[in-house]
């Protein structure tokens, strides 16, 4: 099980695109895929889960993989959450 404390550099934060983005790129993966803000912890694989939590840009989020597959998947998700794009 791989966890980490991420902040939130996507500029206009976890919004409609960069979440559908998001769960794309997690639902690649066989690993379990969580994203947890101070009170929640949703699947990032769940685009509904994602856009409740209404992340918004510089927001710290843990990230919790676990699985075959969770050195790539942890690094991938952490690698787009960052991104200032």
């Amino acid at each position: 099980m791989i966890t980490k404390k991420i902040a939130v550099g996507i500029s206009e934060g976890l919004e409609a695109r960069p979440v559908a983005m998001l769960v794309q790129m997690a639902s690649q993966y066989e690993s379990s895929i969580y994203i947890e803000d101070e009170s929640r912890k949703v699947n990032a694989k769940s685009i509904m889960g994602m856009m409740a939590l209404g992340l918004g840009s510089g927001a710290s989020v843990q990230l919790t993989v676990s699985g075959e597959d969770e050195e790539k998947a942890a690094a991938a998700i952490e690698k787009y959450l960052v991104s200032e794009s």
